[in-house]
């Protein structure tokens, strides 16, 4: 087998000349995972400001609002959520709301992503103890 290159612009020809195949799984962050159960908690009130409040009580710590909407394009364009805009409402000035819905795909990658995380946490004890 021939060594790997050097240049990022030669990775893709590497890989192309590999004795085997590797499978790189597309797996949820946490703060991707926080996002979407949010979502899902908050079923039609998933907005904005509802899932930043909702990611920032269940981590327990301040999130930047752009942290979550950047989050949000990200899983949008993964087809994992959709948006639609709602209506514009008289306490928002009439400035409409994109509201959040968490599709199939997204459940299934919540799943795989539960699932993941017990099997390698399988066999440790809770909480992790320095050996001496």
């Amino acid at each position: 087998m021939k060594s790997a290159p050097r240049h990022s612009k030669d990775l893709l020809t590497f890989f192309g000349m590999c004795d085997y195949n590797v499978v790189v799984a597309d797996s949820l962050g946490s703060f991707e995972q926080a996002v979407l159960l949010a979502i899902v908690r908050l079923e039609s009130g998933a907005y904005g400001r509802a899932i930043l409040k909702e990611v920032q009580m269940r981590l327990e710590r301040d999130v930047a609002a752009g942290a979550v909407q950047a989050t949000l394009e990200r899983l949008e364009r993964k087809g994992l959520v959709r948006s639609k805009v709602g209506s514009g409402t008289p306490i928002r000035d009439g400035r409409a709301r994109r509201f959040y819905t968490v599709l199939a795909e997204g459940l299934r990658a919540l799943d795989d992503a539960r699932k993941t995380h017990e099997t390698i946490w399988r066999g440790f004890a809770r909480p992790l103890r320095a050996r001496s």
